[in-house]
């Protein structure tokens, strides 16, 4: 098995790739293990740089050294290829989709990362593109695409950079006309945000579905009607919170393995903190699987109490 480290020098608030090319040749050299440090050098190579490995058909573990955009570009350049397994080597800003897990510290730890253990999580497929976690439309793709603007300010990583995103798209307008289509219904108004959950955590902290489970097959989908500049912040705070079902006169939550939106024109789409454009979005569970790999003392699977904590 052989051990590839995609580094993301443009994740997070400054460039850690010292520190990685460091860790990495320390940890792996004390215990014999065949590797490769590669450093991506524009948007899209950290794909690139996966895919080129999955194709040689040899079975190999892909550690993404970054945030949630890194870990989406290496999940998109392995998908479809069952000889790779992929984990996150944690630098990012919001490191949101292994929050999914009891405690986040073991993903910068490559010594527990090594000792792990496996599991295969679903994938959305949105068009042509997937994601591992969240895949969203409307409001929240617009503040989620603006964050990378804000986290490299100083003070204004994880969370905050979130909240200075939202309040900029706020004022600038909050729904827009769809037509969706979800569980046979055809829902025709304007909507604030669409989110598609696959994962439970994103933007730094929210976790609007704390049942959210990758494993199960289904996307947990919330529907927000539209609302005005002066319900946002109500909404939105509980709607971080995961305490949607207290939202029921603006939220609807679906638990659905597909959902087409239409829009009147070409529309922004958040995959995992990537932004893409359509105007005829279908997001679906994807046929394929992901391999994933996590330190061994961990897990994923928690009480319902307890899952936003």
């Amino acid at each position: 098995m052989k051990h590839l480290f995609i580094i993301n020098p443009a994740a997070g608030s400054k460039d850690r790739t010292a520190r990685y090319e460091g860790e990495i040749r320390r940890v792996c050299e004390s215990r014999g293990l065949p590797y490769e440090i590669a450093v991506s050098q524009a948007p899209g190579h950290c794909t690139e740089l996966a895919r080129k490995a999955a194709q040689t058909g040899e079975e190999y573990r892909i550690y993404a050294c970054g945030g949630d955009g890194t870990l989406n570009e290496v999940v998109a350049g392995v998908v479809g290829y069952p000889n790779v397994a992929v984990t996150m080597y944690v630098g990012g800003s919001g490191n949101d989709f292994v929050k999914i897990f009891n405690d986040t510290a073991p993903f910068r730890d490559l010594e527990q990362l090594l000792d792990c253990t496996e599991t295969e999580f679903d994938l959305i497929r949105c068009n042509d593109d997937v994601s591992l976690n969240i895949c969203s439309v409307g409001l929240d793709a617009r503040i989620g695409h603006d964050v990378a603007r804000y986290k490299r300010l100083p003070l204004l990583s994880g969370f905050r950079a979130y909240a200075v995103s939202a309040l900029v798209n706020v004022v600038k307008g909050v729904s827009e006309h769809y037509v969706v289509e979800i569980d046979g219904e055809q829902i025709d108004g304007k909507q604030t945000l669409i989110c598609a959950c696959n994962g439970r955590f994103y933007g730094g902290g929210f976790c609007p579905v704390p049942e959210a489970d990758p494993t199960d097959g289904k996307l947990e989908v919330l529907l927000v009607k539209r609302i005005s500049r002066l319900q946002v912040a109500g909404v939105i705070g509980k709607y971080k919170n995961g305490r949607y079902k207290q939202l029921d006169k603006v939220v609807r939550h679906f638990s659905t393995d597909r959902i087409r939106i239409i829009c009147d024109k070409p529309t922004g789409i958040n995959l995992d903190g990537e932004l893409r454009m359509g105007q005829e979005i279908e997001i679906t569970v994807a046929n394929e699987k992901l391999r994933f790999f996590y330190p061994k003392q961990l897990t994923w699977k928690k009480e319902e109490e307890a899952l936003c904590v």
